[in-house]
């Protein structure tokens, strides 16, 4: 069943300084859905959502909600509310204050702001809390009580900007499912921003991946971990090996020196393509009775597998492995038609899926500076 549009994008552009952050975007969300704008740092997703919000005005582009224009709508006049990555709670006033705040704006009846705190206490799990000073609360109630602010008025949308960043992990995971069981109960459309992408997939109904102002592209978390469109979206979304590769034919593939049997079709004959082995598809066997053969460079124990690089003709590929193999030892790689992927050659082509420079220090170093960039 097809969910009627209800905000629609339409040839979106905004630049700050000269710089453009959103070229040409068009988009349609759906009345109901869970949808996330997944993409690294400045890569327009921010924008955005405050577009959408009324935070922004693009410098050129439509944005409609319910089919009526809302781009000169202040606001305080949309029917959307915000949950921002910094909490915004008022610290002199206590929960039950918090959440009513709204509700007093609008100049609600007691009885009314009193049945309806008490419903968003039940919804986000703090029953009980009314009474308790915001500042002695953990990292996570504060969230919880952001969120029963904001649905509170019972928005048509709710915007959630990195709501999760400042959690520890089990704590994010834990508000991961609360947030899409709210999302079902109350029927409400969030438009969810994140750079992390296991976030995306574990949430969303719909995923739309951005990089560079534009977006790459658009599906369900199935969709687009498995049949990502090109070279940035399969490198974002989880681990990949991308070599350069050659369409022989329909169904037949050649990369790494070796011809491989794969299941996409509808290419030119001998066209150039980007081939996708996500690390798990990728079997260890015997030297000899491998498709391609290398030499294992780097052991990581992940717990429930090894990481481990190997290097193939001068390529690093990363497989994930239950069975232990030593640094130094020569294996077999064997992989299945269907774990074989063909993209078109893109902007992207040449800049991702090698991992020779790959460290977990390396990563740990990157979200450091994401981190830096984003206060």
């Amino acid at each position: 069943m097809n969910k009627e549009v209800l905000i629609r994008l339409n040839g979106i552009s905004k630049s700050f300084d000269g710089e453009p952050v959103l070229d040409n975007l068009s988009l349609e969300i759906h009345d109901k859905e869970f949808i996330t704008l997944l993409g690294p740092s400045g890569c327009g997703k921010t924008t955005t959502l405050r577009i959408i919000g009324g935070f922004e005005t693009p410098d050129a582009g439509d944005v409609f909600f319910d089919g009526k224009r809302i781009n000169d709508l202040p606001p305080y006049q949309r029917q959307v509310n915000t949950v921002f990555q910094r909490y915004a709670l008022f610290p002199h006033l206590n929960v039950f204050d918090n959440i009513a705040f709204g509700l007093r704006i609008h100049k609600r009846p007691d009885a009314e702001i009193k049945t309806k705190v008490k419903e968003m206490l039940a919804l986000v799990n703090l029953k009980g809390f009314e009474r308790r000073r915001v500042s002695t609360l953990s990292g996570g109630q504060q969230q919880r009580v952001a969120i029963a602010r904001a649905l509170v008025n019972q928005p048509k949308v709710l915007l959630l900007d990195e709501p999760l960043s400042a959690l520890d992990l089990k704590l994010r995971k834990d508000m991961q499912n609360e947030l899409k069981n709210i999302q079902h109960q109350t029927g409400i459309t969030f438009i969810y921003v994140t750079h992390d992408q296991e976030e995306a997939l574990s949430m969303s109904d719909t995923v739309v991946v951005m990089e560079n102002g534009r977006i790459q592209q658009i599906g369900t978390p199935t969709d687009i971990y498995n049949e990502p469109v090109n070279a940035f979206v399969a490198d974002f979304i989880g681990e990949s090996n991308i070599v350069d590769g050659m369409m022989l034919e329909d169904y037949r593939v050649k990369f790494s020196g070796h011809v491989f049997d794969c299941v996409d079709g509808g290419f030119a004959k001998n066209e150039l393509v980007d081939v996708v082995v996500r690390p798990e598809d990728v079997d260890v066997v015997a030297p000899d009775k491998g498709m391609l053969k290398g030499l294992v460079t780097g052991v990581t124990f992940k717990g429930v597998h090894y990481e481990i690089i190997v290097d193939v003709a001068g390529f690093k590929w990363m497989i994930q492995t239950t069975d232990f193999v030593a640094e130094g030892e020569t294996i077999g790689l064997s992989i299945d038609p269907d774990a074989i992927h063909i993209m078109k050659k893109s902007e992207f082509s040449g800049m991702f899926g090698d991992y020779s420079s790959f460290s977990d220090e390396l990563e740990k170093l990157s979200d450091v500076t994401e981190e830096l960039e984003e206060e």
